[in-house]
């Protein structure tokens, strides 16, 4: 039977102690609240007044519950007023030997059987623990800010706490409406060492010049539909505190991608700290403020840099495929002449009827009239011959990933098309200076990454080897603007920015999982409920292919060679065993 928390204690009144006041005296619970001083316990009383009467404000809770709540909640500079409560959660600053003090402070005033609890997001539970003259009831619980809102409860157990005091707390955890997730003791525990290695990957891009700021934003966030970009991310966090966590986690664990991109040390240095001082990746119109500034590194829009951009009339696609006939439908939409070519007669109608499915469906929906419709339709013209692109300004090919096949087509490109005529590739993994290679003007090649479904999905990756023209980057940035796509640009490197920056995560959490410090459900509610991503590792794992994500990685990590990018050995078992995911009605979860 799950033990009574009916009076709590909370050490520590600042943003994240406040909160974690409040969520406890709503759940019904007496609180008892702590400071060191007078001026601190009137400072964290008028927080939770201040928080409850927003609540009021905006309809989350009736002025009477709020009356009651406050009436739960005792604040104090008298340690010795938690003698005989049932917990006890820390939330001082994220100091060890700050922490160390509470506890042992609160080990001599509170009954043996009182469970301890530190809200730390980063400090191992284990040291703190045994600091304690209770080890075995010590436990993480590391609630997310703003804690009233925020669903996602982190518990982490040490190798000697009682699994009476684990479940204990995650009952607690969800009587208070909470989502908890259980894991070890590890830095960061599950949502920061998922989301803080690949925040630091993102600015190791940014450092190399890889891809800019707004470009790497924009790739996670129409790519992936992250709510912000990293370094977006990195600004509100503040570079200071994602230090310290980058820092700790790479004292516990030794591995590099946890060590501190260079840059982030330099612009502390410089008081560069993020939103709260005015400037970080971005500059804002004052410090605290959300609101972003144009600054010397804001990029100009498309079609407003110094390249001439080429003329683009006519629209030339390779393929028929799924990809192949969205692109054709989004150029076609876009008021530009489409020539589809396929292999044969058979395949370009199927491509042209395709593209008429979805615009019916459209005009279905109302997001189309069927004047437009007819209007795009009448645009697409089909050839079964290279030669039938001779006049495009530009050609976008969209076959199987096949860098022997992809070649072969810009070869039979560069002999048929008019100089100064744009080659672009929709590859999401292949080399585009492989491709380049193959004609007589690598400076015209470029990759084009739609992102599939092409038509709905806005983000594109211009991608430019070092033989690729300034204007012929330029041109395909312009076109992608007045085609409502968000372009954004990057190098030529395995995975460009997304994928670069996706599947290392992913196979980070598949490692989690492999070393047994969490579960499938408990990582992906982590990461869900703790960062606010549209789906989980595990489900997004499932729903991409299992199969297509081992050759994702290995691709990275032949690339790369960095060893947190190998494939885990648990996610080459699966794809041996045939479970690739939904597809396959088995992956990490099962489906039928």
């Amino acid at each position: 039977m799950a033990r009574e928390f009916a009076r709590v204690g909370v050490v520590g009144l600042g943003t994240m102690g406040a909160g974690i006041v409040e969520v406890f005296a709503k759940g019904g619970i007496e609180v008892v609240a702590v400071e060191v001083t007078e001026a601190a316990a009137t400072h964290g009383r008028e927080t939770i007044e201040s928080s409850t009467a927003r609540a009021v404000s905006r309809g989350k809770l009736a002025e009477d519950d709020r009356t009651a709540l406050l009436e739960r909640v005792r604040v104090t500079t008298d340690m010795g007023e938690l003698a005989d409560v049932a917990l006890v959660v820390e939330a001082v600053p994220e100091r060890l030997e700050l922490k160390t003090e509470v506890f042992a402070a609160l080990d001599k005033v509170c009954a043996p059987e009182t469970i301890f609890a530190s809200n730390t997001s980063s400090l191992s539970i284990t040291e703190l623990s045994v600091r304690t003259q209770r080890p075995s009831k010590v436990v993480g619980m590391h609630f997310f800010n703003p804690a009233p809102v925020q669903p996602l409860v982190e518990l982490v157990r040490t190798v000697v706490t009682e699994p009476d005091v684990v479940d204990d707390v995650r009952a607690l955890a969800e009587s208070l409406g909470k989502s908890p997730v259980v894991c070890g003791d590890r830095a960061g525990f599950i949502a920061n060492q998922l989301l803080f290695t690949y925040l630091n990957q993102a600015v190791g891009m940014f450092e190399s010049h890889y891809a800019g700021r707004e470009d790497l934003d924009a790739a996670m966030r129409f790519g992936c539909g992250y709510p912000m970009g990293p370094l977006a991310l990195m600004d509100l966090i503040g570079l200071d505190t994602a230090y310290e966590i980058l820092e700790e986690m790479y004292r516990q664990s030794r591995n590099q991608r946890h060590a501190p991109a260079p840059v982030l040390k330099q612009m502390i240095t410089a008081g560069l700290l993020g939103r709260k001082t005015g400037r970080g990746f971005y500059t804002y119109a004052e410090p605290g403020s959300s609101q972003v500034v144009p600054d010397s590194l804001t990029p100009p829009p498309p079609g407003e840099d110094d390249a001439t951009l080429r003329p683009i009339h006519r629209v030339g696609v390779v393929g028929t495929g799924t990809m192949a006939t969205g692109i054709a439908e989004v150029f076609a939409k876009s008021g530009y002449d489409v020539v589809v070519r396929g292999r044969s007669e058979s395949k370009v109608e199927g491509a042209v009827a395709a593209v008429r499915k979805s615009l019916e469906k459209a005009v279905v929906k109302g997001k189309l009239t069927e004047e437009a419709r007819d209007e795009t339709l009448g645009r697409i013209t089909t050839t079964v011959d290279f030669a039938g692109l001779a006049e495009c300004d530009i050609v976008v090919e969209a076959i199987a990933e096949d860098l022997e096949v992809k070649q072969a087509v810009f070869s039979a490109l560069d002999e048929v098309c008019k100089p100064g005529t744009i080659l672009a590739t929709t590859t999401s993994s292949l080399p585009v200076v492989e491709c380049a290679a193959s004609t007589s003007r690598p400076q015209d090649v470029v990759g084009m990454h739609f992102f599939n479904p092409a038509a709905v999905m806005k983000l594109v990756e211009i991608v430019s080897p070092i033989t690729t023209a300034p204007d012929v980057t330029a041109t395909v940035r312009d076109l992608c603007a007045k085609i409502k796509k968000a372009p954004v640009l990057c190098g030529d490197r395995a995975g460009f920015i997304v994928n670069a920056l996706l599947f290392p995560y992913l196979n980070d959490s598949v490692a989690m999982l492999d070393a047994h410090y969490a579960t499938v459900d408990d990582i992906d509610s982590a990461m869900k409920n703790g960062c606010g991503l549209p789906m989980g590792p595990f489900a997004l794992l499932d729903v991409v292919g299992l199969d297509v994500s081992l050759a994702i990685e290995r691709s990275l990590y032949q690339e790369f060679r960095v060893p947190g990018f190998a494939p885990t050995p648990l996610l080459e078992q699966l794809v041996t065993a045939g479970r690739l995911g939904r597809k396959t009605g088995h992956g990490f979860r099962d489906y039928r």
